[in-house]
């Protein structure tokens, strides 16, 4: 899930895409971002059935795992894609809030697992996913808010701010939460696909082991 939704193509100005390193990169990772996404699987599973998840591992991991969860879930009750510069409730902290939760979602089950190498690979899908969809999406509320510049001066674009920032563009604006649009963004897919991750640590490891002799 973005924090603006896909820019329309006609948002902002098409650049020569040999001289646009955005684009390039984009181009890029869409080609590769599916390959990645089964090499992590891999990787996760290979992990698995190599050593059995640690139960103090397992429980540490929720310390990173449900603030994840509980900023994804906040955050996409206050953004309106495409339609206005959110700057209230986790915005006026990190620029990208949604982006922040699901790197403490990663990094949570890499811990449960204790593997470095899941933990690499994860580091290079955000680096290589994530950081040409942040400059594209910058680029986009650049381009149609006249405010972003503003905005940015006083929230850091991914670690947060302890204080929230004021918004000097518009001493009125407010926000509250929205249950209405944390149902409409399926947010709740994150703490499913949290649950049933959570659920392959318990379980699938046993259930292998029935059919097949795993390491201890």
């Amino acid at each position: 899930m973005t924090e603006t939704g896909t820019p329309p193509q006609d948002a902002v100005p098409q650049l020569n895409p040999q001289k646009d390193w955005i684009a390039r990169w984009q181009r890029v990772a869409r080609r590769i971002r599916v390959p990645l996404g089964f090499a992590t699987a891999a990787v996760y599973l290979f992990e698995l059935i190599r050593r059995a998840p640690q139960p103090a591992a397992v429980t540490w991991s929720l310390a990173l795992v449900l603030p994840g969860l509980w900023l994804r879930g906040y955050a996409s009750g206050y953004v309106k894609k495409n339609q206005e510069l959110t700057v209230t409730g986790p915005y006026a902290h990190t620029r990208n809030p949604l982006y922040l939760g699901s790197m403490l979602i990663a990094a949570g089950f890499a811990v449960a697992l204790e593997s470095w190498p899941v933990a690499l690979l994860l580091a290079v899908v955000f680096a290589v996913i994530y950081v040409p969809v942040i400059a594209s999406e910058e680029r986009f509320l650049r381009a149609t808010f006249p405010g972003f510049d503003e905005y940015c001066r006083h929230v850091p674009r991914l670690f947060p701010r302890i204080t929230p920032a004021a918004n000097p563009e518009d001493a009125k604006a407010k926000g509250a939460f929205s249950l209405s649009l944390y149902i409409q963004h399926r947010e709740y897919n994150a703490g499913i696909g949290a649950a049933l991750l959570y659920l392959s640590l318990l379980l699938l490891r046993p259930l292998l082991a029935a059919w097949v002799h795993l390491p201890r």
